[in-house]
């Protein structure tokens, strides 16, 4: 059932136990938004899980409380049976049943079931779901409805919720990034976000193998269709070869896209017995659209899909003529 900050203020402050949720492979905005409205919901006095799939990747590691996240499903299980009726399932920026994992049947039971998210393919899939596709990010959501609950934000909420914002809208070159975006980063800064020291830890610490995966990465790019498709791709001897993971290649997408004459940019990234692909656009093209065609979603200018069973260069030979048809549209 769709609802409003006002419905979600209500059952927020009405439940003394919340399982917080996100989906599987979290990036930036998932994570900050997750711990940054833990943070928000002990301030109020409440008990709060979180629960992740996977552990926190490195990267985000410096995010404070990122050591509360719990992996353990039965952990889970033992906090719900705790609280009786008196709990709570929110799950944040996720877009579909699908992307909470091996879990997400389980974790459904929960009633009420909350859905926080801004993926344009959100089909509202909790018993109340305030799905907001306009926004920059799950996290500029969630500043509201603290806002909307009456809470201020910690310095650690603040840097949580700062960097879930820098990551989801590129530092802010997104044309989801809004006014009222500033607006809110600004009081997250006031609050004692540190713009530097965040961005320095999102962009400026590499290791030296992550370098070196950068630097084998970027030897595969390939341009198509009149150089309006840039496609690069990892592969498991690349990471293998650097001592690296897929945690190491969070951003490289955004690297093709500075090309002038490309619109859309597609990263391959091989995994075991499956391609993940991470699609980002610019101009009029919706990614999203060709996302959904091979069983994916999310916003227009940045989406994704995987694919089992098969190698990178299929995935790239079935993917091409989807991408040509919807730049020729």
């Amino acid at each position: 059932m769709k609802a409003g900050i006002e419905d979600l203020v209500v059952h927020l402050q009405q439940a003394q136990q919340i399982v917080l949720i996100t989906h599987i492979k979290p990036d930036g905005d998932a994570l900050g938004s997750m711990l940054g409205l833990a943070d928000i919901l002990r301030q109020m006095e409440k008990s709060v899980l979180c629960y992740l799939e996977e552990p926190v990747p490195h990267l985000y590691r410096f995010l404070p409380g990122w050591q509360q996240a719990e992996t353990s499903f039965a952990k889970v299980e033992e906090f719900v049976d705790s609280g009786g009726q008196d709990v709570l399932a929110v799950v944040l920026d996720c877009g579909d049943m699908a992307r909470l994992g091996k879990k997400g049947p389980q974790l459904r039971k929960i009633h009420p079931f909350v859905v926080i998210d801004h993926h344009k393919g959100n089909n509202g899939f909790g018993d109340l779901s305030w799905v907001e596709p306009g926004r920059s990010s799950t996290a500029e959501m969630i500043c509201d409805l603290a806002g909307a609950m009456g809470q201020h934000f910690s310095p650690a909420a603040a840097t949580c919720l700062y960097a879930a914002i820098a990551t989801d809208t590129g530092s802010f070159r997104y044309e989801s990034t809004s006014s009222h975006t500033y607006r809110v980063v600004a009081r997250l800064v006031d609050c004692g976000a540190q713009p530097g020291d965040i961005n320095e830890k999102l962009y400026d610490s590499y290791s030296l193998g992550r370098l070196q995966l950068l630097q084998q990465v970027l030897a595969t790019l390939e341009l198509f269709a009149d150089d309006r498709v840039a496609v690069i791709s990892v592969s498991e001897s690349m990471m293998a070869d650097t001592g690296t993971t897929l945690e190491d290649t969070e951003d490289f997408i955004n690297l093709p896209r500075v090309v002038e004459s490309v619109q859309v940019a597609v990263f391959l990234k091989e995994g075991s017995n499956s391609v993940s692909v991470s699609l980002r656009s610019r101009g009029n093209v919706d990614v999203s659209q060709v996302a959904q065609m091979f069983g994916g979603g999310g916003h227009a200018r940045a989406s994704g899909f995987r694919q089992n069973g098969l190698a990178l260069d299929a995935v790239r030979a079935s993917l091409l003529p989807a991408l040509v048809k919807e730049l020729d549209c």
